[in-house]
């Protein structure tokens, strides 16, 4: 028999039956609505109002801010020729995690950079974000590198030095390093002036790293000023090429020279010997470095006499006519015993400058007390800074007086015992030359009125020092080989012992410091030798041509007048032993 199937409603299934609460169902729809309306509220505020923080994540993938390096300002001399200027360069610079070379791509990258292949892979393979490859590549160079479009490879205009006139004026100057910042030199000591500041620019750059859209100048670069220096280009070259003339006649181990304008106190010329190449610094030490002129001190040997006696006659102890003993050129003082080169016997002032009597000059200098000759020293600089400005200047030394032995007190006022440098020694000659007015000295050009000088002698004794200096530069004197033909010249020789681990050698230092025209000073003209080897040492011989060979060329350049006639000079004709040690600086 068949049974009957069973009939089955949704009404009978016990799950079906139960009812959800209406009230879930609308809170489920409240909340879908209530977040559509937070992420519509969202996108909106950050698309449309807050959309600082997306826009920065979209451009750091393709928004560079690059720097726009400033133009170094120029060097110029005092007559607007160019000593030092900037000059465009590319520097290739790389992005290690980009950077994926070939071997091919390696290699001929690393031979126009000039590196090895080993050292450049070695940089690409970096952890840093940024590296430099080559700084101051060549433009042509730059074309080529730019030309390979490596990836991660990037080129940036950067400014490399250049300084036309080369080791002419490499002291004056002297060099920056390859950020362009100054190292030695005006370009150290004028830094802040000359470097300006960078400015900066909003580009657009693609996967591969170029630049496809230059969008802003954020700022723009602020180019470095312009320094007009006191060099007079042509008479700094007559000095250099005189010193290195010099330097080659008597095998000498250095040399300097510094020219004055005796009006200004500006520094016309600088030169010193061994010098460099400012545009290849390759093998460069430290002796080519040294600026002897400001940074070296040594003693000066008889280029002091002078000093010792114009403050005698400033004082009224003597007059240039008083006549003193030197005896037989020999003097005691307590142990030691000072020496004049030859006999001299009774001789004046005037000619005591004149022949360089360390006996003479000694028996002026301890007619005073200590402290009154080192008042006048200090007056004139010696001692004591210039306050150039000028990195590494030296002070020299000058002893407080209340430690001076009387022997010591006796060598100093004939130029041992204390050192000066060579500008400091031509600084204290302007005061014969200006009639006893002491200007500031300065390696910058000065457009208006010179600062007010400090007397140290009076008109009246620097003009009587100026008649026995030419007289020291004459015939009879020591040197006669500073005269000019057509100008009256005046100056005075030194020749020191040099003092090494505090004993006395028999190397030298020759020197001569003078200025002309006699009739009206305009230069005043130093020169240093140190070490001559060449069989002559003494500054009449060996300093004193340089003088004459500069200033003469010098004056001519300046169209200075001549104050003399244009006759033969008249030179010493050594006829006996003793006539010979005329032409011979005393020691």
């Amino acid at each position: 028999m068949k049974k009957k199937p069973v009939a089955v409603t949704l009404n009978h299934n016990p799950l079906l039956k139960r009812e959800l609460p209406v009230w879930r169902s609308r809170v489920v729809l409240v909340g879908l609505l209530g977040c559509s309306v937070a992420l519509v509220a969202r996108a909106a505020w950050l698309q449309g109002f807050n959309n600082e923080f997306l826009q920065a994540k979209g451009e750091s993938r393709y928004a560079r801010s690059l720097e726009v390096p400033a133009t170094r300002g120029r060097i110029t001399d005092r007559n607007g020729d160019v000593l030092a200027m900037s000059t465009p360069v590319r520097s290739v610079w790389a992005i290690p995690s980009d950077a994926r070379l070939s071997p091919a791509d390696a290699r001929a990258l690393a031979g126009l950079l000039g590196m090895d292949v080993a050292d450049l892979n070695d940089r690409l393979g970096s952890a840093r974000d940024f590296v430099y490859l080559r700084r101051q590549l060549a433009p042509e160079v730059a074309e080529k590198v730019a030309a390979l479009k490596l990836p991660g490879i990037h080129l940036q205009q950067e400014y490399r030095r250049y300084y036309p006139a080369g080791e002419t004026t490499a002291h004056i100057l002297g060099f920056t390093g390859v950020e362009d910042r100054g190292q030695e030199g005006i370009e150290l000591a004028y830094d802040r002036v000359l470097t300006g500041a960078s400015g900066s620019r909003r580009v657009i750059k693609d996967r591969r790293g170029q630049i496809v859209e230059d969008v802003e100048s954020i700022r723009p670069p602020r180019d470095g000023e312009d320094l007009a220096l006191s060099i007079d280009s042509k008479i700094q070259y007559l000095a250099y090429s005189a010193l290195r003339e010099a330097m080659h006649k008597h095998k000498a181990k250095a040399g300097a020279v510094l020219v004055l304008d005796a009006q200004t106190g500006e520094v016309l010329a600088l030169a010193n010997a061994p010098t460099y190449n400012p545009n290849n610094r390759a093998n460069l030490t430290g002796a080519q470095l040294r600026n002897r002129v400001i940074t070296d001190s040594f003693e000066p040997g008889s280029t002091l006499k002078p000093f010792v006696a114009a403050l005698a006659i400033e004082r009224g102890k003597v007059t240039a006519a008083t006549q003193i003993d030197t005896g037989e050129g020999r003097m005691n003082i307590g142990r030691n015993t000072i020496h004049d080169t030859s006999r001299h016997g009774l001789i004046n002032v005037a000619e005591i400058v004149q022949k360089s009597s360390n006996v003479g000059t000694v028996k002026i200098a301890m007619d005073f007390p200590p402290q009154e000759l080192w008042t006048f020293y200090d007056a004139l600089g010696f001692g004591a800074q210039l306050g150039l400005d000028f990195p590494g200047e030296a002070a020299g030394r000058l002893r407080p007086a209340s430690t001076w032995r009387p022997i010591e007190q006796a060598t100093m006022s004939y130029g041992h015992g204390l050192s000066v440098t060579l500008i400091q020694l031509a600084r204290a000659y302007l005061a014969f030359a200006r009639d006893g007015d002491l200007l500031p000295v300065s390696l910058v050009r000065k457009d208006g009125l010179p600062r007010a000088g400090k007397r140290v002698l009076s008109v009246q004794t620097a003009r009587e020092m100026r008649a026995i200096l030419e007289m020291a530069a004459g015939p009879g004197g020591t040197a006669p080989k500073a005269q000019i033909p057509g100008y009256r010249v005046a100056g005075k020789t030194g020749t020191a012992h040099k003092l090494e681990n505090g004993r006395y050698t028999n190397k030298y230092v020759s020197s001569f410091v003078g200025f002309a025209p006699v009739s009206a000073p305009r230069l005043v003209v130093a020169v240093m030798i140190d070490e001559p080897v060449s069989g002559q040492h003494y500054g009449g011989a060996v300093a004193a041509p340089v003088f004459a060979r500069i200033t003469a060329s010098a004056l001519r350049a300046l169209g200075v007048a001549p104050d003399a006639p244009l006759q033969p000079l008249q030179l010493a004709r050594p006829a006996t032993a003793d006539a010979a040690a005329r032409d011979r600086e005393a020691m």
